[in-house]
């Protein structure tokens, strides 16, 4: 097997063993201190041990028996399925006006569209606080929702768009040509084969908010604090195990939804 050709030009998996081996290591390197805290969770011990000295549910019964964790945990999922309608209804109608304009200006309003993924977070969670300051924003849902928009909207954006590049527009045309109005024929022509699409993004959406830590910091407080908000606060008054557990959780279901979005992402279109 190791003596079969890799690529077209024969080169085969042997003499690409070392690039093998090195991509392995780099992945195990940038996977191993998230895949320890999973073993850390079952820890009986009062702090953060590796290896645990025993075992136990016990952090995890803490989570859920704390009113704080659990009002925490509501506000996150509230503001990440808030999110998620948001962006994907926002994300998916700018995909869709950016493809039909093809237009130098359709460029730079979707390079501007992006541009939160290349601007340092702790910069947008400022300039957020800033904004909602005058407007009575900060420390309420509808902020956290909007905020959180900014980040995944540029994920949406993407998602969609690429799935515009594999759809045939006069399909569409077709449909407006018989008596169907553009909102008709885009909800029962266009939407449902590029549905796949959509749904990763929200996907990705529901992800980036319930993840998102730093402006959280800044503009949920109180009793709309999230849960990572209340994690990074107890981390840093104490090592609290529980966290430990918290974060066990959100691994597993931010990997459970990273492989739906990505099965629904090479799933063919019919």
């Amino acid at each position: 097997m190791l003596r079969q050709p890799a690529t077209s030009t024969q080169i085969t998996h042997l003499n690409r063993l070392w690039l093998y081996v090195l991509c392995g290591l780099v992945i195990v390197f940038l996977i191993a201190p998230t895949l320890l805290v999973i073993p850390m969770s079952f820890s009986d011990s009062r702090y953060l041990s590796f290896p645990p000295e025993s075992w136990s549910l016990r952090w995890y019964r803490a989570y859920f028996g704390s009113l704080e964790w659990r009002d925490a945990t509501v506000v996150s999922l509230q503001a990440a399925f808030l999110t998620t309608i948001v962006a994907t209804v926002t994300g998916t109608l700018a995909a869709y006006g950016l493809h039909l304009a093809r237009s130098g200006a359709g460029r730079l309003v979707q390079v501007a569209l992006t541009l939160p993924m290349m601007i340092p977070v702790i910069l947008l969670a400022i300039g957020i606080f800033l904004f909602f300051a005058p407007l009575e924003l900060n420390n309420s849902l509808s902020g956290l929702v909007l905020a959180h928009t900014v980040l995944a909207l540029p994920l949406v954006l993407i998602s969609v768009t690429a799935g515009f590049k594999s759809f045939d527009m006069n399909q569409e045309m077709v449909a407006r040509s018989m008596g169907a109005s553009r909102p008709r024929a885009f909800l029962t022509v266009t939407l449902p084969q590029i549905r796949n699409s959509v749904i990763s993004g929200a996907l990705l959406a529901f992800i980036t908010s319930l993840d998102e830590v730093v402006i959280g910091l800044l503009i949920a407080g109180g009793d709309k604090a999230t849960l990572t908000r209340r994690m990074f606060l107890a981390l840093r008054d104490e090592i609290d195990p529980t966290i430990a557990a918290i974060s066990s959780l959100l691994i597993v279901l931010s990997i459970v939804l990273l492989a739906v979005s990505q099965y629904f992402q090479s799933e063919p279109r019919d």
